[in-house]
């Protein structure tokens, strides 16, 4: 091997090999800080994304801790009233608070059928009927708001009522109402109104709110 001429060729050509030499440095080093700048980026996005989510998820939790805190009811009126629409009331709050919201009761309305010492439901509808209109009609079109009632009209069956027709009784939600028909699914038929009373969550003062719509 002739070390001479590659010797003469080092020195001829050293300027390329440094040159080339540099370039390959300069690309390691440019790789290398690529893909740290995207290792940080989607250190980042992940954060982010992170840091959204628990926000919403906090945001959620105290919209739901601001309704519990407010405690009130947004009920629906229509029918013979000066200003049918949603009103939001106080917890508490009965029919008869309702009428007032929407500005009373038109010369037209028929207060005799309806029992405005009821407590409202969140998202209750309550209909107030004209002189001389059927109740069993308006309640129909109502999709059976217990709301609107009289003593002559259908009472529910305690012992044949389903989930939905019980929501239907004055102060029963979905979940009393479901209790109601586990607990008689489980030790059969009620013999009385009153044994409703053994149902987790329904005290004499629950039952005597919707007593009188009930029969067995």
């Amino acid at each position: 091997m002739n070390f001479e001429k590659i010797k003469d060729w080092l020195i001829q050509y050293k300027v390329c090999v440094i040159a080339a030499l540099v370039g390959v440095i300069v690309l390691f080093c440019l790789k290398v800080n690529t893909n740290s700048q995207d290792e940080l980026i989607s250190m980042n996005t992940a954060s982010s994304s992170s840091a959204s989510q628990s926000s919403l998820q906090a945001s959620s939790v105290a919209i739901s801790a601001s309704n519990l805190k407010t405690n009130k009811v947004t009920c629906d009126i229509s029918g013979a009233v000066k200003n049918g629409g949603i009103y939001t009331l106080k917890a508490g709050a009965r029919v008869a608070d309702l009428i007032r919201a929407a500005g009373g009761e038109t010369a037209e309305a028929d207060l005799s059928s309806i029992n405005r010492a009821i407590l409202l439901k969140d998202q209750d509808k309550v209909y107030i009927p004209v002189k001389g209109e059927s109740i069993s009609a308006n309640t129909a079109s109502n999709q059976g708001s217990s709301l609107v009632s009289n003593s002559g009209g259908e009472k529910i069956h305690l012992n044949s009522a389903t989930v939905a027709d019980l929501q239907k009784l004055n102060g029963v939600g979905q979940k009393k109402a479901e209790k109601i028909v586990a607990y008689r699914e489980q030790n059969g038929p009620f013999k009385s109104v009153e044994d409703l009373t053994k149902v987790s969550g329904i005290g004499e003062k629950t039952l005597a709110g919707f007593k009188d719509q009930l029969e067995l």
